[in-house]
């Protein structure tokens, strides 16, 4: 709880910047998935680096947490304050500050989102092109190392940072990376903070990697006659040093949701969505080459949508299968599965939980990007029900034990917030107290984002 004094101060820097109104807080304790705490004790809305310094310096001053906040679309808990304290609210720090194109880079403030910067940079012939599904802030997508739908060609958030300006715990500002395309000076701080979830510090300023926009674009949505099917479909193409824009999996549980939220006629069956970028001459070859692939694995309805309207409505589908997902069960909240394994070990990882989710009577549509060996089950329950939720965590935990006796890993994009906080010592053992130390280097006292990532209460 914030002291008299301290609020004092806080609205003393930021006047009526700095919220402690019911709706503002209880905007800021809010999780779109079943991941939940407490509001924050107060909100700010900062306009610059040097009054989220001057906020890290008050933050040492009275002992008080600071969380940072984006657009709010995070899934584990990343943006909530389970220590109370403070929220950032990065709102009005949505510009974009320069865009050079002959260097391929541009920088802006954190709380421009992924969708925004895009119109901005519409006339220029370029984009960025980390595409995580939600409208999310780019400053959230760096804290949390995301990547989304693109990933598979275009890399994730750790690609596409070239450099940042940080406010460290105690108000100290540094900048990492620059604008040269590589660098072997020192620690890779950039690398550092980018999954860092705001642990050790605020992002106030990013510079970004930018692509050429691509001259043509073809996206097709198949068919398979079963999971199995489409799973060692996606395997066969990446094995074959095919190069798509982007290759997701639906189930058929997730196509009949997307069916009714969305208004499309998809088939009732385990669906491939692939996109291939590039010259029109070398696509067609791409095209060509997936098609015989597909139809290998009984693929049908293999239609491909060169217009932008019809690509357009498809991703949108994809990018509502959440919310489309949730609404098949009115009422629901959803426990999120994120594993990721070798492309090698998916189609073994995707069958095991097939079967999990069956024998647990729990509804669980899966999709993903499974290009990238990354999938999730939406595993929905009634929170009124305390032993579905507890159905629904016992196969979260089974879903990323799994994935590590595969190779993998316990999250490939959604990050770790405390949502999966009790699944770290089994992916990093020791290494997890080495995260532990650098966090006490460089926030001794626990100030920034306590209660995430790392082990140690707030």
């Amino acid at each position: 709880m914030l002291t008299a004094p301290a609020l004092a101060a806080l609205r003393a820097l930021f006047g009526d910047r700095a919220s402690t109104a019911p709706a503002v807080l209880a905007e800021h304790g809010q999780s779109e998935s079943l991941v939940s705490a407490g509001p924050p004790d107060a909100v700010v809305f900062p306009r610059s680096t040097e009054e989220v310094s001057a906020l890290a310096r008050w933050s040492a001053g009275h002992r008080v947490p600071l969380t940072g906040w984006g657009a709010g679309t995070s899934l584990e808990g990343h943006a909530l304050a389970v220590a109370g304290g403070v929220a950032v609210d990065f709102r009005e720090m949505a510009a974009v500050l320069e865009v050079r194109p002959e260097d391929r880079l541009v920088r802006v403030q954190p709380g421009i989102t992924r969708e925004a910067l895009n119109r901005e940079l519409r006339t220029t012939g370029l984009m960025f092109p980390v595409d995580p599904g939600a409208n999310a802030s780019l400053g959230g997508m760096a804290a949390t190392r995301a990547s989304g739908t693109t990933a598979v060609r275009y890399g994730t958030m750790r690609d596409n940072v070239r450099g940042l300006v940080v406010v460290l715990a105690g108000g100290e500002v540094i900048r990492t990376g620059s604008g040269a395309p590589k660098s072997a000076s020192g620690y890779d701080l950039t690398a550092l903070f980018v999954g860092s979830e705001g642990t050790l510090g605020l992002i106030t300023e990013l510079t970004l990697k930018l692509t050429g926009q691509p001259e043509a674009v073809m996206t097709a949505v198949a068919a398979f006659p079963s999971v199995a099917a489409a799973v060692d479909c996606v395997i066969a193409t990446m094995q074959m040093g095919l190069t798509p824009a982007r290759i997701e999996f639906l189930d058929a549980e997730t196509v009949a949701a997307c069916n009714a939220h969305s208004g499309l006629t998809l088939p009732p069956a385990p669906q491939l969505l692939v996109e291939f970028h590039g010259h029109p001459e070398g696509l067609a070859e791409d095209v060509r080459r997936f098609r015989d692939l597909a139809a290998g694995f009984g693929a049908s309805g293999l239609d491909w949508a060169a217009q932008q309207e019809d690509r357009t409505r498809l991703w949108a589908a994809r990018h509502a299968a959440y919310r489309a997902i949730l609404a098949s069960r009115p009422g629901a909240k959803a426990v999120v599965t994120d594993v990721c394994v070798p492309i090698s070990r998916l189609a073994e990882a995707v069958e095991e939980t097939r079967a999990d989710i069956a024998a647990s009577g729990i509804p669980g549509p899966i999709l993903g990007h499974v290009g990238d060996g990354n999938f999730h089950a939406i595993l929905m329950v009634d929170p009124a029900r305390p032993e579905e939720v507890a159905t629904a965590k016992a196969l979260a935990t089974r879903m990323a034990d799994r994935s590590l006796r595969l190779g993998g890993t316990i999250t490939g994009e959604h990050g770790v917030g405390f949502g999966k906080l009790g699944l770290m010592a089994a992916e990093h053992g020791a290494a997890w107290q080495v995260m532990s130390a650098v966090k006490a280097a460089l926030d001794p006292m626990r100030l920034m984002n306590p209660g995430k990532l790392v082990p140690g209460q707030p």
